[in-house]
């Protein structure tokens, strides 16, 4: 490592920032330091507990099925759904840190992969929540769940589950979630959400792309059958398949085969 300082003690300093400025600030941070040498893989990094991801004492976290069905019929139907979106991406600025300091000893560019992801994570955090601002409202502001950190915390022990159960499962279905989410914000006069979602979906593909990549180098080493292991993981997981309708050309794109779409989708 030379002079350089331990990526995955550096990613964890900002997974347990609290602050949401801080975390912004040092996902951009770490995203630079990699980039100019600053930063590289240690040999081994201290073991991380399953619930080590800093976040604000609000929102407050809810079972999915307490939450409200989010709506675009009046202002606050509205102002919910945009910060349900900044919630997800929120959520995923730790889950990308959690990946950098929970695996030691992998490529380098592993790591490179994902502080790329948390820098652009935080990038749609921050325009989603000026406009939630824009809007009268703030984080915080309404109940979210913990959804995607519970299937982290679900698949922490090995990253090949979490590879195929994060970015490939659950970032993939924000795939084919988006388009029709676009639609219901242009119907509703939001043309400035629906522009900040193609920077979303634009990103998001390459998101996917990179857990499809790794998840398919993990199954090499293992010598196993990757569009087979994926479908092994989802029925151990007991995890929910694609819903129609399916975002194909985005999915190609990151990394499915059409013949894995259609045995996903039923129709194989």
């Amino acid at each position: 490592m030379s002079d350089c300082l331990d990526v995955h003690a550096a990613a964890r300093a900002v997974l347990a920032e609290r602050d949401i400025e801080a975390k912004l600030d040092g996902a951009a941070r770490l995203w630079a330091d990699w980039n100019a040498g600053r930063l590289a893989a240690a040999d081994a990094a201290e073991p991380l507990p399953h619930d080590c991801a800093g976040r604000p004492e609000r929102p407050a976290l809810v079972p999915p099925k307490q939450l409200a069905k989010r709506t675009l019929r009046d202002r606050e139907g509205h102002a919910a759904l945009i910060h349900a979106l900044a919630h997800i991406e929120f959520n995923a600025i730790n889950l990308a840190l959690d990946a950098v300091c929970r695996y030691p000893r992998l490529p380098a560019g592993f790591y490179r992969d994902w502080l790329q992801v948390a820098a652009e994570e935080a990038y749609h955090f921050g325009l989603l929540r000026a406009h939630l601002r824009s809007l009268g409202h703030d984080y915080g502001d309404f109940p979210a769940h913990d959804g995607l950190m519970q299937m982290a915390r679900d698949t922490a022990a090995d990253p090949l589950a979490r590879m195929a159960l994060v970015p490939r499962l659950l970032e993939a279905r924000g795939l084919d979630a988006t388009p029709a989410i676009q639609q219901k914000l242009r119907g509703y006069g939001d043309a400035a959400g629906a522009a900040i979602l193609d920077i979303i979906l634009r990103d998001e593909v390459t998101h996917v792309a990179a857990g499809d990549r790794w998840f398919r180098h993990f199954c090499a080493l293992r010598g196993l059958e990757a569009e087979v292991a994926y479908r092994d993981l989802l029925e151990r997981y007991r995890a929910p398949k694609p819903r129609r309708p399916v975002n194909t050309a985005a999915r190609l794109q990151a990394g499915f085969s059409a013949a894995e779409l259609d045995v996903l989708l039923g129709q194989g």
